[in-house]
């Protein structure tokens, strides 16, 4: 019974351990993919046309902003990056979803 209770407590402390490895490594991967989008804010629709080519969509949405849509997939998983722009066509924001 002794033994039982010791492999249970090693698989379960190995099991916690790998969950906060692959948390780990999701953080760092949405952390590389804000700092490489945010470095489109301040920045004009060419510009940000320019990098990522045209939108999936284009559309202005309830504030009255334009917003551009880019969906593209990988290893079956759909990206979705929407950037918010002003009346100036300049970025003031984006979210990111799914994009590794």
């Amino acid at each position: 019974m002794n033994k039982f209770v010791f492999i249970l407590v090693f698989l379960t402390s190995l099991l916690l351990s790998g969950c906060e490895t692959v948390k780990k490594k999701t953080d760092a991967i949405v952390e590389k993919e804000n700092l490489e989008l945010s470095k489109y804010i301040g920045k004009s629709s060419n510009d940000l046309k320019l990098d990522l080519g045209k939108p999936d969509e284009d559309f202005k949405n309830e504030k009255g902003n334009f917003e551009l849509l880019y969906k593209t997939k990988k290893y079956g998983i759909p990206c979705e990056r929407r950037f918010e722009l002003n009346s100036d066509l300049i970025v003031i924001g984006f979210v990111s979803k799914g994009c590794f």
